[in-house]
């Protein structure tokens, strides 16, 4: 008895069944990125998690496309308002048009209801233009893959969220990485966490911005995208911190000062 094959399932064929199903984003290009022989720029590596006084969020400074490292100063790490960050992995072209717009959107919400937008409607709004980026996505020309750092003054505490390619958030208690080298810091965060000389929460500015440094270092020994620290050339990490207080990010005399003291064997 034989059985008719099914047809092939043709990319317009699925991005039809994606708007039916409620789903649209503005621009298609027939094809993958691969398929067309484009090659994308990318960022990666970035993490955050919870210290002493509230979140870090840190990111190296290489963009690559394929093999080529296409820029050696890539900001990942984006102020969105005063009490949020947002941290990038993939194309950056995407990521920070979707910080401008959110920048955007929160401060128009901001002057016209004369209040903050609450932390639901920004973790949502970042969301939806995950979802509405999934066409370009799929095609491998605009994967984002974001860490959202925001501070609840409701409750006094500032949270960290993760989103996948659809839009789905989640809320991390601990820590979080994402990109080409988060797969080798993931579990160095958990073992520090776990065994290491002080849970997460319960280390100091200094403390966590030094732990940061050393895990991308590391990422950047096993994984090529991810960008060392080239203290010749002026080129360290991108660290920031969120507080009650708001964010701030680290200076560059401060964080070569971090770097120097990291690196040295034994110094904790």
């Amino acid at each position: 008895m034989k059985f008719k094959s099914e047809p092939n399932t043709s990319a317009g064929e699925f991005f039809e069944l994606l708007e039916k199903s409620g789903y649209s984003w503005p621009a298609k290009i027939e094809g993958t990125a691969k398929e067309n022989g484009f090659e994308v720029p990318q960022g990666t590596t970035v993490l955050a998690f919870h210290f002493q006084d509230g979140v870090i969020v840190a990111g190296d400074r290489r963009a690559t496309a394929g093999n080529s490292i296409m820029y050696e100063m890539c900001d990942k790490v984006i102020p969105i308002d005063n009490h949020t960050l947002m941290a990038i992995a993939g194309v950056p072209a995407t990521a920070f048009e979707m910080g401008r717009v959110l920048s955007h959107n929160f401060e128009y919400y901001r002057r016209s209801q004369l209040q903050s937008m609450s932390v639901e409607g920004k973790i949502r709004a970042l969301s939806k233009l995950l979802k509405e980026n999934v066409g370009m996505a799929v095609q491998g020309l605009g994967v984002v893959s974001p860490i959202f750092a925001t501070y609840d003054p409701i409750r006094k505490k500032a949270n960290i969220h993760f989103y996948d390619m659809l839009g789905a958030d989640f809320q991390i208690r601990t820590h979080t990485a994402t990109g080409s080298g988060s797969q080798i810091i993931r579990g160095i965060l958990e073992h520090e966490d776990l065994w290491g000389e002080k849970p997460l929460a319960e280390r100091t500015r200094e403390q966590a911005m030094t732990l940061a440094i050393r895990l991308l270092q590391t990422a950047s020994q096993f994984d090529s995208a991810t960008g060392q620290a080239r203290p010749e050339d002026d080129i360290f990490p991108t660290l920031a911190t969120l507080t009650e207080e708001g964010y701030r990010f680290a200076g560059d005399d401060e964080t070569a000062e971090i770097y120097k003291t990291s690196m040295e064997r034994g110094n904790s």
